[in-house]
This record gives C-alpha cells, structure tokens and sequence, in this order.
C-alpha cells in the first residue's frame, strides 16, 4: 500500500496531470471462534498469523481497486462492512497527510522526467536533417544525449531523458529543417555580395536576397560599404515568392524593428 501512495505523489510531483490523490490501506483480520478483531494498516506477522489480508484502493470519493486473500472460511456482511469503513477512515487519514506533502500535481512535468515529443516537418527537409550519411542526425544526437528518429512522412519523434536534452534536440532539429517565415527576423551570415546587393544564409541550406535599397535606411552607393562576405547581420524575411520561392530579406526593417523594440523596453522601465 506504501507503493501505491508513493506512486500517486510522485506522478503528481513529475508533473503528471492526476485528478486525485490516491491512498491505499491494508485491512486484517483476527478471529477466533465468536471472537472477532479487524486490523488497520497490518504488518507483515498480522498478515502472515491472520485470517485475512484485504487491500482497499481509493480516493476521497470512493474506492478504486480491491484485493482480498481470507483463510477463514468466508466473511460475515458485518465483518465485511466493518472492514470497509475502517479502510475508509484509514484511506481519508491517509490521502490528508499525502495532501501535507503534495496538494497537487505540479503545473509542469519535472526537468528530470524523460520525454517523448513528435512534430511534423516539411517532407522536401527530411534529407536536411539527416544530412550526408546521416551526418547530421547523428550530430543532433551525439550533441542533445536525445533520440531522433524521422518517418518518411515528415514526422519527428524526439525522446531525452529530461527536458533541456530534449528543448535542445528540438532546436537543432528546428534549425536544420525550418522554411523562412515572412515577418519573422533572422540572424543570418553573407555568404556572397553583388552590385545590387547580398545574399545571406539565414537557415542551413536556405539563403535570402537583401537588396542594396534594404540595407540601410540611408542611401547606399556600394554593399561593401555597410556589409562584407562573412559578416553576421540581422535581417527580416519581407517576401518569399510563390513561384520560384526566392526570399527577399531586409536589413532596414530588421534594424527598424530592433530599434522600436528597444524603445519600447525602455518606456516601461521609465514608467
């Protein structure tokens, strides 16, 4: 019975949602001709010298599982019915002192419970996160302590034995698999300038345009003059074409945003 209330505050103490507590009490039985005497809570010698060994499972609000061995040759309604009520006032005490030390589940699993998460990814990335001879899975792996495993429809399955193996795992594989989001800014590296602007890897193997007219919210004359191959800017994804799906990105409106989000951390700490 010390197992079955271990086992109710610690699911609820990793966080598993459980409606109740649930408490458990071992009911005996000593009988001797008329004589009668029904045990609460027996031990093991009341087990083994008694006429019966009755586990009674439950709630506050009723019982949820019984177990009865008797080596007597049957119980009376009364014996039985005393047995009951005694397991339940034993069961009320019970589940009120696991309450002392736990009145809840708690509002998240615990950081040292392992996990298990899947998520879909676009199918045409599957080859991305696997990566030459499974290169770069197994990086993921290797680097997260984490299991990943990926279906040929897209669908990832990510197990860590505890929470920050696991966030990690699903960054990199985020990284490696995610599309560019219009709106959504970006720290990217130049991997090439041109005349009439940059071309900056803003995920592994997708790489944008940021166009002369959006490097700087003043007049640029040359790239070179506010960006050069190898330098990592912030940059935001302002349009994707639907045809071809090349990317325009821009480090104005990056800038501009970063600016105005700044302004605004700086109004509330004046206020």
């Amino acid at each position: 019975m010390a197992t079955v209330c271990g086992s109710s505050m610690a699911l609820m103490d990793a966080g598993v949602p459980t409606t109740a507590h649930v408490g458990g009490v071992a009911m005996g039985l000593i009988k001797e001709g008329d004589r009668v005497a029904v045990l609460t809570d027996i031990l093991g010698d009341e087990d083994h010298l008694g006429d019966m060994d009755f586990k009674v499972v439950g709630t506050t609000e009723g019982i949820t599982s019984v177990q009865m061995d008797i080596k007597c040759q049957g119980l009376t309604e009364a014996i039985f019915t005393q047995a009951l009520e005694q397991a339940r006032q034993g069961r009320l005490h019970i589940i009120e002192k696991m309450k002392e030390a736990i009145a809840a589940p708690r509002a998240d699993y615990s950081r040292h419970a392992p996990r298990i998460y899947t998520f879909t990814i676009n199918p045409d990335r599957i080859r991305d996160l696997i990566g030459p001879g499974g290169r770069n899975i197994r990086g993921v792996q290797s680097e997260s302590g984490s299991t990943v495993t990926v279906d040929d429809d897209g669908l990832v399955t990510i197990a860590a034995i505890n929470g920050d193996q696991a966030e990690r795992a699903i960054q990199m594989v985020r990284e490696l698999t995610d599309d560019a989001e219009v709106g959504r800014t970006y720290m990217g590296e130049v991997v090439k300038v041109v005349d009439f602007g940059a071309f900056v890897r803003i995920l592994p193997g997708i790489e944008g345009l940021v166009h002369i007219s959006e490097l700087s919210d003043r007049r640029v004359r040359q790239v070179e003059d506010v960006v050069r191959e190898g330098d990592e800017i912030l940059v935001k994804c302002i349009g994707i074409d639907a045809k071809t799906g090349k990317i325009r990105l821009s480090r104005r409106e990056a800038m501009a945003d970063s600016e105005k989000a700044a302004e605004n951390r700086d109004v509330t700490f004046e206020d």
